[in-house]
């Protein structure tokens, strides 16, 4: 298993020959409170090779479990206790127009009002085999989240005919709306 570090990427396929997928786990901890509690969710937007999701269908969060074709889908019970969420990618499914998928989380207002990831420690993010083998891990640096509303913790994308990981960590203050605007989206 291979620890990344913001930034950095890690070849999978090319590395791991007959690799046809991987599990995304994606988890945290939030500090608990006597006031209203930021509720996390997460999702997976499937893009072009222009960086946008190819059509909201290409979205994957708690409405829609999948994408067409199921590629790209949430589990169905997560493995490993610690995750949060886990999402299962096909290589194999993945459709030729897509090159990259992106793994975020974001504080819906919808749940309990409006919040931060001020309260959310050791985020990670991590890359394992079907069989619950893992492969890479990124542990999103500590960070003073009271303005972030989003954060991408990674992306799976395309090098030639390879699938690679990039580490990013990127919070986003503006939250959905910031997500939304770099992705194409209207949400």
């Amino acid at each position: 298993m291979a620890s990344m570090v913001a930034g950095s990427n890690a070849p999978l396929t090319a590395e791991n020959p007959g690799l046809g997928g991987v599990l995304v786990g994606m988890g945290w901890q939030t500090v608990p409170s006597n006031g209203p509690q930021s509720e996390i969710t997460s999702m997976a937007i499937v893009c072009g090779a222009d960086g946008r999701a190819l059509t909201p269908e290409h979205l994957v969060f708690f409405n829609q479990l999948t994408t067409a074709g199921g590629s790209v889908a949430f589990a169905e019970s997560p493995g490993a206790p610690a995750d949060v969420e886990q999402v299962d990618v096909d290589f194999g499914l993945v459709p030729a127009e897509v090159a990259k998928i992106a793994f975020l989380a974001y504080v819906d207002p919808e749940l309990r009002g409006p919040g931060t990831f001020g309260a959310v420690r050791s985020a990670y993010i991590r890359l394992a085999r079907p069989d619950g083998r893992e492969l890479l891990r990124f542990d999103i640096p500590p960070m003073h989240g009271d303005r972030i509303k989003a954060m991408m913790f990674g992306e799976l994308y395309r090098h030639r005919d390879d699938w690679k990981f990039r580490a990013l960590g990127q919070g986003y203050e503006n939250g959905l709306a910031g997500v939304a605007q770099d992705f194409g989206l209207a949400l």
